[in-house]
């Protein structure tokens, strides 16, 4: 025992003192190598080995010798393999590995400090031998009675506490000193301003990116396959309602007309062929075919008469430039033009997620645009989605709101930073409060239930 703490004390730091520690231990018990381990992050790490490094394969080793040390731990006991005549059953499994490693035999104990595990010491030998209880005893005497200075020193090598505790003594020398007045009213000063900070609420705003877009939206889609004719606007134009804004080919449906045509007159004349035979299965089935003859017709003449896009009211063209696509071929339901009021507006604020709370329909806001960013425009919430999408890493809630004033420079697309006034809150919370819901939340994701 004496030994082994002449070794440990004469060093100052823990990696040398446990190294020097676990040396004379393998030599004095004639083991292949002893190891020195404290729980980190709830797992065991391996901060000393007897005479030196471990070798090959060194980390994987390292984790297997961590691993062992850790079933030793949670079962509070020591761990033997293999074991003794007289053992308890126990979890062996990562001694096992161990074994399968280096063979011979590992006996790892575990190291307590105020009832509380903290460590473990493990002693590998290269041939299996018989361990007497007694000796057992001793070696569990000598862990119990050694590791605690290891443990301590680990404790006494943490610098940060040491220096926060050294200049918390320095300050608090200072204040009382009799020729510091001027540092004295400079800290009464500092507890003004953050008394200031904590108690005097002041207008607390939320807000985010914002967006203009057209009261309401159409889009103006293709009727039916085909090709692009004609196209008389682009984005930025302004349309009247009625006016033709664009024109699919009508070849295409044209011949199909005809087909349809040629086909209702074949089966009218098998129906009349029929009826003059009094041929009632002919008669029915010239019948049937007529029918969807006359209604293909009807639909392609519905079609003939979309081909032809026009404005639903008076508006602005906001999206959709089909003069570089003429000819092209489109299929039914693609987009082609989208068409906005250019008097009616409406802006959609992305609203955070942790500010979402604090939004209520009628609140008061500004808005500052890209394009007009020395004038503010006074905005009122209308609506809030009640879906989040994400948005540049982060999930936000669109939120629509009415701008009671629409000045003439105003154009949908245009994008700038909004702010909604939600209450009054103190400076010191409105500055700080999203970090203290982040720690929180992580605090309550740690150790909450």
């Amino acid at each position: 025992m004496l030994a082994l703490q002449a070794a440990m004390v004469s060093h100052d730091r823990l990696g040398e003192s446990a190294t020097a520690f676990a040396s004379e231990l393998a030599t004095r018990l004639g083991c292949e190598r002893v190891s020195v381990g404290f729980v980190e992050d709830h797992f065991s790490r391996v901060v000393a080995l007897s005479h030196g490094t471990i070798g090959a394969n060194g980390t994987e080793m390292l984790r297997v010798i961590g691993a062992a040390m850790d079933e030793s731990i949670e079962q509070a006991a020591t761990v033997m393999l293999p074991p003794p005549a007289d053992h308890v059953p126990q979890i062996v499994l990562a001694h096992e590995e161990l074994l399968r490693r280096d063979g011979g035999m590992v006996c790892t104990l575990p190291l307590a400090v105020k009832q509380q595990l903290v460590g473990a010491v493990q002693l590998q030998f290269r041939e299996p031998r018989p361990v007497p209880p007694e000796q057992l005893a001793d070696w569990e005497h000598a862990v119990a009675l050694l590791g605690p200075v290891l443990h301590f020193m680990r404790r006494s090598e943490r610098p940060w506490r040491k220096r926060l505790r050294d200049r918390a003594q320095r300050i608090r020398a200072d204040l009382s000193a009799p020729g510091n007045g001027r540092l004295r009213l400079g800290l009464a000063g500092l507890v003004l301003v953050l008394g200031v900070l904590v108690a005097v609420p002041m207008e607390y705003r939320v807000g985010g990116n914002a967006r203009v877009e057209g009261a309401i939206q159409r889009v103006l889609v293709a009727p039916a396959d085909g090709f692009i004719r004609q196209n008389h606007v682009r984005p930025g134009d302004q349309v009247k309602a009625g006016q033709v804004l664009a024109e699919l080919a009508e070849q295409d449906l044209q011949l199909e007309r005809n087909k349809w045509r040629s086909e209702l007159a074949q089966h009218e004349n098998s129906y009349a062929a029929a009826m003059a035979r009094a041929d009632r299965t002919q008669l029915v089935i010239s019948q049937a075919r007529a029918d969807e003859a006359r209604a293909q017709l009807a639909l392609v003449d519905e079609q003939l008469g979309r081909i032809r896009l026009e404005a639903p009211f008076d508006g602005i063209v906001i999206r959709g430039d089909l003069s570089q696509s003429l000819g092209a071929p489109v299929q039914r339901g693609d987009v082609l033009l989208t068409i906005a009021p250019k008097d009616r507006f409406r802006v959609i604020v992305e609203v955070d997620e942790r500010d979402i709370s604090r939004i209520r329909v009628a609140q008061q806001g500004s808005l500052a645009l890209s394009a007009l960013p020395w004038d503010t425009l006074p905005l009122r919430i209308s609506r809030i989605t009640p879906l989040a999408s994400p948005v540049e890493g982060k999930n936000v809630f669109e939120v629509e709101a009415a701008l009671d004033e629409q000045p003439d420079s105003l154009r949908p697309g245009l994008r700038g930073v909004a702010r909604i006034s939600v209450g009054e809150a103190p400076l010191l919370w409105a500055w700080t409060h999203r970090l203290t819901d982040w720690l929180r939340l992580k605090a309550w994701g740690l150790w909450g239930s």
